[in-house]
Parts: C-alpha cells; structure tokens; sequence
C-alpha cells in the first residue's frame, strides 16, 4: 500500500473543508484530477475513506485512520525540510497559522509583516477560522499556530496572551441607536445590519448569537472587509458590528456615532495558541516569539 505525500496532503485538505471540490481547490487541482485521486486511494486500500452525500463528504473509520497517519507524516515531512534548510542554501519553510476575523483584520497584517521581514525563506499559511473552530485544529494538528478569542475553551492547548480589543456598535449620526453610550446586541437586532461576507468567522459567530437570542439578523450587505462596513453605515445602509480599533480609525475621515456593546463577549482578548508538550517546529516557533513581541 503506498500513497505519496500529495495524496495525503489532498485527503487532509478534502477531510477539513468537509468537501472534495474545496479540498481540491485548497490543493490547486482540478476537481476531477482529485476525485481521481482519492477514488485511486480507495482502490488501493480496498475500503471506503469517505462518506459522500449532498452536505459534503465526512471520513470513514478507514478514512479517520488514515488522517491521524497522514498529520504525522505531514508534519514530520516539514519538519525535516525545516531541519535540512540550513544545509540546502535557502530551502523555505512554511508555518500553518489559523486566526479568527478580528486578529485577522485587525492586528496580523503589522505582526506578519515583521516577522516575514525578518524570515525572507518562511512563508505563512493564513486561514480564517472560528475559534472553537481554531482550537480543534490546533489539537489534531491541522495547524502548527492559532490565535482565537480568550472566551473559549482551549482544552489542553498551550497560551500565550496576543492582544486585546473589543466590539462596538458603529451608527451614521442620527440613527436612533446614535444617542445610546451602550446597547446590548439584542437592542441591535431590532434594525438593518451592514455585515461580513457569510464565510467570515465573525459573521457566522453573529448569526449564532442571534439565533441564541431567537431573533435573524437583518443583513442588508455582506462585504469583504471592516473598513468596506464603515462606509456603508456611514451612508445610511444599516448599523455594524466592528472592533473598537476599526472604529476609532474609520472615525478620523468618517462621520459615525460609536455605541459600546454590553454584552460579555464584545470584550475580545485574543490568545495565541499551540499544542502543548509538543517542540514546535524552528520557524513555528520563532514565528510565536514574534506575535508574542
């Protein structure tokens, strides 16, 4: 039985986006080429590794089997390209690293920036998850850094503090919630919301909470970025949702009232995370030293 390090890569890449058309996207093949893959996989195996229906694909036992060998084989092949970069006259490493929409837009592009200044062979695998979402890759080893909300629980995994932020309420002057100092997220339910694309963690993190408190979000606009939401509430579009640090920008050339969130969760501490008792990789390593700095 044999299965080189592409096919593992492509099956951990479908097992994770939950889908083989997104893991072959993730694997920069064509759809056919990599459902050619996985079926050759399963022929040389001589089981299912997949479930398929209409909601995706999900492992079989065969295929969780194959998931736990094939992270161990993946990181141990990174592992020793890091070992050997020394001697291979520049040979670049990579570091997985999972972030959720507020670390994300927020602080990474000044924290990468610096670390890849001084890393010129490292490159950064960078995607956005939810944190819950972050935490369970982390411990299967999906990723080799993650930086989540300080809510959640982190299990078993190793922290270090990352840096701290919060959500507001962000209005054009005159809307009815302009006056407010403080609104609970409740109170916003009740009008028109500028928001993230549907993919965005922080998004599907508000769809839930709204659905917690029984009540749909009224989204009128679903955008790539906080600064595109900024405007938009700015013209009369809706109110949003945004971390006070994307406010106290936008409100430098904008015109906007911004009203504190009472709720618990607003307040983001944001916390790196890595996989306890276990060496990180060199550059994984530095790459922590450096979002810690």
């Amino acid at each position: 039985m044999r299965f080189d390090l592409g096919d593992l890569r492509l099956f951990c890449e479908v097992v994770d986006a939950g889908s083989i058309t997104a893991g072959a996207q993730n694997s920069a093949l064509a759809l056919a080429a990599a459902s050619t893959r996985i079926r050759n996989m399963e022929a040389v195996l001589g089981a299912p590794l997949l479930t398929r229906s209409r909601q995706g694909v999900a492992p079989t036992p065969a295929g969780r089997m194959l998931l736990k060998h094939a992270r161990v084989l993946l990181d141990q092949s990174a592992r020793m390209r890091e070992d050997l970069a020394a001697y291979a006259g520049g040979l670049s490493g990579e570091v997985k690293l999972l972030a959720n929409t507020n670390a994300l837009t927020e602080f990474l592009p000044e924290a990468l920036s610096s670390f890849l200044a001084a890393n010129p062979h490292v490159s950064v695998d960078l995607e956005e998850r939810l944190s819950d979402e972050i935490v369970g890759l982390i411990a299967e080893g999906v990723g080799d850094v993650g930086i989540v909300a300080g809510t959640v629980d982190v299990g078993a995994l190793q922290t270090f503090p990352f840096r701290s932020d919060r959500f507001v309420v962000v209005t054009a002057p005159g809307h009815p919630l302009s006056v407010q100092s403080s609104v609970s997220f409740a109170q916003v339910l009740a009008y028109d919301l500028v928001g993230l694309e549907r993919s965005a963690s922080l998004q599907r993190f508000l769809t839930a909470k709204a659905a917690r408190e029984g009540r749909p979000l009224k989204l009128r606009v679903q955008l790539r970025s906080f600064d595109a939401v900024c405007r938009l509430v700015e013209a009369g579009v809706g109110v949003g949702v945004v971390p006070a640090t994307t406010a106290a920008r936008a409100e430098k050339s904008m015109s906007l009232a911004v009203i504190d969130l009472t709720d618990d969760w607003a307040l983001r501490e944001l916390t790196i995370v890595v996989r306890a008792g276990e060496a990180l990789r060199p550059y994984a390593r530095d790459l922590v030293e450096s979002l810690r700095g």
